[in-house]
């Protein structure tokens, strides 16, 4: 398992890397990308990725080819934020950081991120013995 936060940022093109599996190749060599089971992701609400599209692009481009036996777990991250004024948590479905108690600005806790997690590899097959 190669784990760790690979946060994407900038652009407007994140899920496009994603979804065609250029984050794996990136961090995978070329001889163990055959190995890739899962690539788990983060996608916060408020990102602009729509998970369901990011599930069916990733499955569809990796048809064939290395990643074949590749598949997406996808883990929605709520749109949360912190009230400076009133000091309230709450959760919006509107992406736009006002606090729904007091109508002040608030500060984004989560859900904006994209954000490849952990990828898992099949173990190699060795042969037995």
């Amino acid at each position: 398992v190669l784990a760790g936060d690979h946060v994407l940022h900038g652009g407007g093109h994140q899920d496009v890397a994603v979804f065609r599996g250029e984050i794996v190749f990136d961090h995978v060599p070329a001889p163990q990308r055959p190995l890739v089971r899962t690539v788990r992701v983060r996608v916060g609400a408020a990102s602009g990725v729509v998970p369901e599209s990011l599930e069916f692009c990733f499955s569809a481009v990796v048809v064939e080819g290395p990643l074949a036996s590749a598949r997406i777990e996808i883990e929605s991250v709520p749109f949360v934020l912190r009230c400076g004024a009133c000091g309230a948590e709450t959760s919006a479905e509107s992406g736009i950081p006002i606090c729904a108690n007091c109508g002040s600005p608030a500060e984004i806790l989560s859900g904006t991120e994209l954000q490849v997690k952990e990828i898992e590899l099949a173990e190699p097959f060795t042969g037995a013995s």
